[in-house]
């Protein structure tokens, strides 16, 4: 990861920068002229920055998990071959696996923990005693989105045009309807399913709760965190299976 440190730090920097500034400040300042409050589900309303703030953390940790689990993987089995020279050492597959998910996991600390800065400096938290678990909250998010990736990622053996696809009809469609620029509950019927199998949505729920205090039953938020474990297992387990198989130790 040192080889593009500059390329991590300015991602980790830029990335805030542009979306509380395109998003969050410019947007919101359309939005709350018209008088536009959210609820926060405990008798009070907040203005559209707070609400969409931890949306915006949890999307930064969903894009680095997209970039580590695609074409970096890519590159480990086809392009540069980085998996080979480990597994032929004491390390297995599955290991490679686990370091693989550390590796991703402390790059997506490195870009969401100065978006919390970010975002305490915009006046974007109103519990920063308990805001700053929003990081972790991204992160799970991040891994329960990365780690079925990296699996899909593993099982293929050329790059016909896959993660272009992943990108414009699951990444895409994820971004922009898991309640991340409004409520889930505003949209139709049809299409909120979206936002209920996004691990985005549950992340950015998770976030709310722990940023401004947003009120929702004890089982939903229970509902989230399980939901992001199980999706982060099963996808670790067909990543250990698929980098076994093909690097056959």
């Amino acid at each position: 990861m040192r080889g593009y440190r500059w390329t991590v730090l300015m991602t980790a920097v830029g990335t805030p920068l542009v979306y509380l500034f395109g998003m969050g400040v410019g947007l919101a300042s359309l939005v709350d002229t018209g008088d536009a409050s959210f609820d926060a589900g405990n008798g009070t309303t907040v203005s559209y920055l707070v609400f969409v703030a931890p949306a915006l953390l949890a999307t930064a940790a969903i894009m680095v998990a997209t970039e580590e689990n695609t074409y970096m993987v890519m590159g480990g089995f086809k392009w540069q071959r980085t998996y080979y020279g480990p597994n032929a050492s004491p390390l297995s597959s599955s290991q490679l696996v686990d370091g693989h998910l550390i590796g991703f996991s402390v790059r997506m600390l490195i870009t969401t923990a100065p978006y919390f800065v970010f975002l305490l400096l915009f006046g974007a938290v109103e519990q920063p005693g308990t805001a700053w678990l929003m990081i972790f909250t991204a992160v799970l998010g991040g891994v329960a989105f990365g780690l079925p990736l990296l699996a899909y990622s593993a099982s293929l053996e050329e790059d016909k045009g896959q993660f272009a696809m992943v990108q414009r009809f699951i990444v895409m469609p994820l971004f922009l309807f898991s309640g991340t620029f409004f409520p889930l509950d505003s949209l139709p019927g049809a299409i909120r399913w979206i936002g209920w199998i996004s691990p985005l949505w549950h992340s950015t729920e998770l976030g709310r709760i722990l940023s401004y205090g947003y009120a929702e039953a004890p089982a939903l938020t229970a509902v989230h965190v399980a939901y992001l474990l199980l999706l982060g297992f099963v996808g670790w387990v067909l990543a250990r299976r698929n980098f076994t198989r093909r690097l056959g130790k």
